[in-house]
């Protein structure tokens, strides 16, 4: 794609893996040694390993490129915009409060210049939004010195398919044999925390037989809310956002700027924070003609007054009922519990925590699997530090809750939304354990899911008792049979033969009779016993099913309507499932 052609070597020595003439010679000495070794060890029984195949000295200039495509259904770029949204760093600005998918905002402009790093190629793009006959397309790379896109194409190409979406193409150096469980451990992830979306991941490899396929489904198609913009509370800016909203607002005096510049302060209230200013502020001041010293003044009061808190209406959680219906699509665990936590606060920023704690699944490993997501953006690295983690490991006492930490496969899944994520570290991988509210609302969720998991746990484990009862009971009854029988036969022959006549009741005398006609026999005793014992066990697993619910029903194929669909419905929705009427 470069332009380049492989070259015959015509100096060896130049080259990193070149192999000495007494070097190849030590090497084969070894190997000989090594396959006489394995020899006698075969010779006298003993178990054989496989010697592993030498590997020559891999050259720096040996590297595998990817192409890297990444296709989507979404509402696109607009055409003119594309050359700045990929190459030029910084180019939007996240000063609006509002809660954000990703970390940087510099995903994009990270593999491009990634790609011009190590292959020099640039990126391609392709994007058509709804309602455009057109398809935009452009090749670009970015000048890092000047920090503006370098643009070799951009131009508007026929859309016969009237596909809409975006479409980008990089070429990069990597490795996919060391990363390869990272990339799917992510895709996995999302498919948790997004059901409502389809994956398809391939890796397409010169060898066929290593080429990988997985499919993620839509599981709903019941989406979040859109996360709405809000003003800054009080208590969060600091005095270079003052100074920022005091340029920027079209707001004229002191009072209107409080009032309308953010949230939780009404007219009466900005009037007494104006009075408590000093005497150098009035309400009608003009903005323009603050000074240094009152800005510093109007902050500092900012952090020391009392301020109602505000409310969680402007996040997008991913719902308790798609967090609960993720873990069951990928994981498919025996036992699933999840918690929805109420908004919450901290300097000033609302967050909410969403948990879900799962027993046993495919593909999960003993002990402890956490799962960590930040915006609903699953978190990889530096694990161990996060706020989660520690949680998870050092807070919650699991053998309480009838959970065995280290043999059971128990999958955590904890979600944080805010409008201001605490990531810790410049990698924005972890959050941090230092902030008291969101690590309380971190372990208060965790225990809710599990408090519901252990009342599931020992309606399992009673169940399970009875089952055992059962089987002692069945394994008893010839015993138990025999026994009463004997005893009723003896009864019966010394109620007719003795002189003196026993006095029995009408049923019992009639019992003994049967008895002693062989009416009743062994056999007949044994089977009313069964019966018995069945008939006490579905009664008790009748009253388990109506408590717990029946998980073990045959399961009905469910088709979900395209979101295309031009059908009135009307949802009603609850935390775990939702009722959908058609008109």
């Amino acid at each position: 794609m470069i332009g380049l052609i492989d070259c015959e070597r015509v100096d060896a020595e130049l080259y990193d893996d070149y192999e000495t003439e007494k070097a190849r010679e030590k090497r084969l000495a070894k190997e000989a040694r090594a396959q006489e070794i394995q020899a006698k060890n075969a010779a006298l029984g003993k178990k054989v390993k496989e010697t592993p195949a030498s590997k020559g000295i891999r050259g720096r200039g040996e590297a595998s490129f990817y192409r890297v495509i990444c296709k989507d259904n979404g509402k696109g770029m607009p055409h003119d915009d594309i050359p700045n949204m990929f190459g030029r760093v910084l180019s939007g600005t996240k000063y609006g409060l509002k809660q954000t998918r990703g970390k940087f905002g510099l995903g994009a402009k990270m593999a491009l210049i990634w790609s011009k790093m190590s292959t020099g190629l640039p990126i391609e793009i392709s994007s058509s939004m709804r309602n455009q006959s057109y398809m935009s397309f452009c090749r670009l790379d970015i000048d890092i010195h000047k920090n503006i896109p370098h643009v070799h194409v951009h131009e508007k190409r026929e859309n016969k398919e009237r596909w809409r979406g975006a479409e980008i193409q990089v070429v990069i150096e990597g490795n996919w044999t060391t990363y390869r469980s990272k990339i799917l451990h992510y895709m996995r992830q999302m498919a948790v925390i997004t059901p409502y979306a389809q994956f398809l991941f391939k890796f397409v490899s010169d060898a066929p037989e290593k080429n990988v396929t997985i499919r993620f489904s839509r599981r709903t198609d019941v989406m979040p809310p859109v996360p709405l913009e809000t003003k800054h509370h009080p208590s969060s800016v600091d005095l270079l956002l003052i100074k920022r909203l005091i340029a920027e607002t079209s707001k004229q005096n002191l009072l209107q700027f409080l009032q309308h510049e953010f949230v939780n302060i009404s007219k009466s209230h900005a009037e007494r924070l104006i009075g408590e200013m000093g005497p150098d502020f009035s309400p009608k001041m003009a903005l323009k003609s603050l000074t240094p010293q009152q800005l510093v003044r109007i902050h500092q009061l900012f952090r020391q007054a009392k301020f109602d808190d505000p409310n969680g209406h402007c996040l997008s959680p991913a719902g308790e009922y798609n967090l609960r219906l993720g873990i069951i699509k990928e994981l498919h665990p025996d036992m699933v519990a999840t918690y929805s936590g109420s908004a919450q606060v901290f300097e000033g920023h609302p967050f909410i925590v969403e948990a879900g704690v799962s027993i046993g699944g495919k593909n999960v490993k003993q002990g402890l699997n956490i799962f960590r997501f930040a915006n609903r953006i699953p978190l990889l690295f530096e694990q161990g530090a996060d706020v989660v983690t520690r949680t998870a490991l050092k807070r919650i006492n699991w053998s309480s809750y009838k959970i065995n930490q280290l043999q059971d496969k128990i999958g955590i899944f904890v979600s944080i939304v805010s409008t201001k994520i605490p990531f810790k570290g410049t990698g924005k991988e972890y959050i941090g354990d230092d902030i008291t509210e969101i690590a309380s609302a971190v372990k208060y969720s965790i225990k809710q899911c599990c408090v519901q998991l252990k009342s599931k746990i020992v309606k399992k484990m009673q169940a399970r008792e009875q089952q055992e009862r059962k089987r002692n009971l069945s394994k008893y009854i010839p015993d138990a049979t025999g026994a009463v029988y004997n005893v009723l036969k003896d009864m019966a022959e010394t109620q007719l033969h003795a002189s003196k006549k026993f006095r029995y009741g009408d049923d019992d005398g009639e019992l003994l009779r049967k008895v002693y006609e062989n009416l009743i026999t062994k056999e007949t005793l044994s089977e009313k016993l069964a019966k018995h014992v069945e008939q006490v066990d579905y009664e008790m697993a009748l009253e388990y099913a109506t408590q717990s619910g029946v998980s073990e029903e045959p399961r009905e194929t469910i088709y979900i309507k395209p979101l295309e669909t031009e059908n009135k419905i009307i949802d009603l929705h609850s935390p775990f499932f939702v009722f959908r009427m058609f008109h």
